[in-house]
């Protein structure tokens, strides 16, 4: 692919298929496009490709029965795959997009592997946020309570060959790819506005080092620029609880695109939409009481971390603690605890909850009637597996989660972060829709510049899935226009 600058590159570039931004929605689409027949041109923002989707830690939430799954002997239908993210992504998830996603989920997870992916044949089976090795399979909150009961539980959370943070080596992949079918990267574009002649969308000025560019797309023009979590202004507009909370993201999700697409009459859906995170451990929590400033608990602690945490932040009265005993730090793997101890210790419930600032009767009522249920290995509030239950006892100790307290913890910052997951609005063929709900000629978009499938909740894998899935889309549909 080409990524280098010459003063002497001409003012007006012209390609059949015209993409901005090279995170995975932007090479799957280049990939597609190219693969069609079309030349394409990829207009990247930063020095290099890849984008938050490379920071990502790099899950690709996938069903149905992948070739990977059943290798692993997990059976799984594309039904159990749809109720479970319908009722994980909502309230308000988008069931059209899900259904479609769903249906095409084992075709998806093979062309992925045939374009560069790995997903090892090797199953995570603890609750994490992400695997510690190179595990290729793991759970992502199915075997928990209320969505066991929904639909039978499966593992579907696929992922690249490393440990922790891996979405560096999926997008290596795909960019290889991209590079191997034609694909031409030009980095350090900035994309600025779009190009629209007799109502179609024909290309993207921008500027290269402060020289104007006009990108001519005799096909169509594929959005693929990421969210807006590092625009403050949309931010505080559209989603001001995000406000004061770091950013997830490689630090360039400014909005852009979906700005781009307003401008000329594109309409946004559910900009309001967050995902947030804290620093908290997942395999800790599971044995223990997550607790709100109420002293109660308020969520299955088994569930995917994603969703507690963006409960505890927006929806819990602050300090929301992790309450546990020594036996539930025992049983976490000292690999998994990350050096931290608990940020308090007390004989009694009630001195932990002085020192927590929770209310110590409220506290103490809420862990008699856990343990009641403990002794006969149920959870009566929330369904939490017998495997995770047991009675706590003296002493206890408190984590601090991020969701109010402390800002820090044993030199580790406790601040929640996130990520925004509205965006412009598209219909199922990646195409980008006006205010009157007509697609506009020559534009489509996939990714976090637009609202894919969530609603108001969200679970790992699905920002790089639904983005890989309607990026092909779009670089389909944008070929399609050449």
């Amino acid at each position: 692919m080409t990524d280098t600058y010459s003063d002497t590159s001409p003012s007006i570039v012209t390609a059949d298929v015209v993409v901005v931004g090279m995170g995975i929605a932007g090479a799957c689409a280049a990939i597609e496009a190219a693969e069609a027949g079309s030349t394409v041109i990829v207009l990247e923002g930063a020095s290099g490709p890849g984008g938050s989707s490379a920071q990502s830690g790099g899950e690709v939430y996938l069903g149905g029965g992948t070739a990977t799954q059943q290798a692993l002997g997990i059976s799984d239908t594309v039904e159990d795959m749809r109720a479970f993210l319908t009722a994980a992504l909502g309230p308000n998830a988008d069931e059209a997009k899900i259904e479609a996603y769903c249906t095409g989920a084992v075709e998806h997870h093979d062309w992925l592997v045939a374009h560069g992916a790995v997903f090892n044949h090797k199953l995570w089976d603890t609750p994490t946020w992400m695997p510690g090795d190179d595990s290729g399979l793991m759970w992502m909150g199915e075997r928990a309570e209320p969505y066991a009961s929904v639909a039978k539980p499966a593992a579907r959370g696929h992922r690249p060959p490393g440990p922790n943070f891996a979405g560096n080596l999926l997008m290596d992949a795909l960019v290889a790819t991209a590079e191997k079918v034609g694909v031409t990267l030009q980095c350090d574009i900035k994309a600025r506005s779009l190009i629209v002649e007799d109502d179609e969308v024909v290309g993207v000025r921008a500027t290269e080092f402060g020289a104007e560019r006009e990108y001519r797309a005799t096909g169509g023009v594929v959005l693929a620029s990421g969210g807006f979590v590092d625009n403050e202004r949309m931010i505080e507009q559209w989603a001001p609880q995000q406000l004061g909370k770091d950013a997830v993201s490689d630090g360039r999700d400014d909005g852009s695109g979906i700005e781009m697409g307003m401008e000329i009459g594109a309409a946004v859906r559910r900009m309001h939409q967050t995902e947030t995170a804290m620093l908290i451990i997942p395999r800790l929590v599971v044995g223990a009481m997550l607790v709100d400033g109420d002293g109660q608990r308020f969520i299955n602690e088994e569930v995917y971390p994603g969703l507690y945490c963006h409960a505890a932040v927006h929806h819990r009265r602050p300090p929301v603690w992790v309450i546990i005993d020594e036996k539930g730090i025992e049983d976490v793997p000292e690999s998994e605890l990350w050096g931290m101890q608990p940020m308090h210790a007390a004989e009694t419930i009630e001195e932990l909850a002085a020192d927590c600032g929770l209310p110590a009767d409220a506290l103490a009522d809420q862990l008699r009637r856990y343990n009641a249920g403990a002794e006969r290995g149920e959870d009566p509030q929330f369904g939490k597996s017998a495997v995770w239950v047991r009675p706590l006892e003296p002493p206890f100790g408190a984590y601090p989660t991020g969701a109010g307290g402390p800002d820090s913890f044993n030199g580790l910052p406790l601040k929640a972060q996130g990520f925004t997951l509205g965006g412009l609005h598209t219909d199922l063929d990646a195409r980008v829709l006006d205010r009157a709900g007509e697609p506009i000629p020559g534009l489509f978009a996939a990714g976090r510049c637009t609202h894919g499938l969530h609603g108001d909740g969200y679970i790992s894998g699905t920002s790089l899935g639904d983005g890989s899935f309607f990026g092909r889309r779009a670089g389909r549909g944008a070929a399609a226009c050449s």
